[in-house]
């Protein structure tokens, strides 16, 4: 050894260099646990203008293709967000084309069970907007084949994952409420214009706007055990923008009852014929859409469930009703795809479930089954609970 290198300072040196290698390492083991993972869109409608934004926001996100029927919506989209991805107009040229690790399910709701199969038969993962199925047997038959491939899916929608479903299910599972008796959740507008597939066979008000109160109620209280439900028509009719008159072929008005465990019941209701100048567009909503009773206290969710603004805690038979989590902690409903792929990047278990997307599934045609026969239908699906 030199002698004018001690050996405190040998030491130090070592240690440094050990230090600045272990570092080095783990930055290398961060970084290939990190991986990007490369996405697909099939429908670029007006909802992908959302999707692509917030997919574009994560460092962990690449979008390396675009399809829809009508190329020139891909091509205009790639060209407006400045994506520079590869652009098809059918799902198997998609599958040939540019490589990649989850495909985004965002064309018309009646096409999504059939595209999500093509895309886990060639080993894809897949984020569906909602539903994710026409069916609960559709549905659970992919939740089953992609087990078998070994790759995953999930639906929409997102609600789980707002800072206000979390505070209202660990107020819950705290106790706060006390015991829970009932809750109900409303959502409607006045019906979209821009496309047909809303009145069309299959598709309707509660796989649209319903399904999100769905997720709430069954989020928050547990999965359902049955369903009793009214639908109806109200408007035989609709004029939609590229087409003009068309039939209404599925209900734009529901109400459905849900039975949960330990004698809870929620309520929702939901449909195209409902005047609400904050309908379709959540931004200036200050109403509460959820709202949660138990023996000790009640909770209303301000805003929507897919655009909240802040909970209403009411637990007191003294003080005024507190006004609690006010920080959405930037959640945005479209936030889901890109939650999903920050997990597969990391390899972590998102706190969406695809059987709880299922379990909604079942919900929707069990209204509707119950709603025609007059009936109260019993459920077979579940999810793990609580969610939170």
């Amino acid at each position: 050894m030199n002698d004018s290198l001690t050996r405190a300072a040998f030491l130090q040196k070592t240690s440094l260099a050990s230090a600045a290698l272990l570092l080095s390492n783990l930055e290398l083991f961060a970084a290939a646990e990190e991986k990007i993972i490369k996405v697909a869109i099939i429908g670029c409608g007006s909802v992908s203008n959302r999707y692509i934004v917030h997919l574009q926001s994560s460092p962990l996100v690449k979008i390396v293709s675009l399809c829809d029927i009508k190329q020139d919506r891909a091509e205009a989209q790639n060209k407006k967000y400045n994506i520079g991805a590869s652009t098809y107009n059918n799902i198997n040229a998609l599958l040939k084309g540019n490589a990649f690790d989850l495909m985004l399910t965002l064309t018309d709701m009646q096409m999504h069970g059939a595209l999500n199969k093509i895309a886990l038969q060639a080993g894809k993962h897949v984020w569906s907007e909602k539903p994710l199925a026409n069916t609960y047997a559709e549905g659970k038959a992919l939740v089953d084949y992609a087990k078998l491939k070994g790759v995953r899916i999930w639906g929409a929608p997102a609600v789980v994952t707002s800072p206000q479903f979390e505070f209202m299910s660990k107020t819950i599972q705290e106790g706060k409420l006390g015991k829970l008796a009932s809750a109900h959740g409303q959502y409607g507008h006045t019906g979209p214009t821009w496309s047909s597939f809303f009145y069309e066979p299959l598709g309707g008000s509660m796989p649209d706007l319903g399904v999100y109160n769905m997720a709430t109620l069954t989020g928050l209280l547990g999965p359902a055990k049955s369903v009793m439900a009214m639908t109806s028509i109200v408007n035989k009719e609709r004029e939609i923008d590229e087409k003009g008159i068309v039939k209404v072929n599925e209900e734009d008005n529901a109400h459905i009852l849900l039975e949960h465990d330990n004698g809870v019941i929620s309520h929702i209701m939901c449909g195209f014929n409902y005047f609400d100048p904050f309908g379709h567009e959540a931004k200036n909503q200050t109403l509460h859409s959820i709202q949660i009773f138990g023996d000790k206290g009640n909770m209303r969710l301000i805003g929507y469930d897919w655009e909240p603004k802040s909970v209403v805690l009411d637990n007191s038979w003294t003080e005024a009703p507190q006004v609690v989590q006010t920080d959405d902690g930037g959640y945005q409903w479209q936030e889901g795809a890109t939650h999903i792929a920050g997990a597969l990047s990391k390899n972590i278990e998102p706190r969406i479930n695809v059987l709880h997307s299922l379990h909604v599934l079942e919900i929707i045609e069990a209204a509707r089954k119950s709603s025609k026969e007059g009936i109260k239908v019993k459920l077979v699906s579940s999810f793990p609970f609580p969610m939170v």
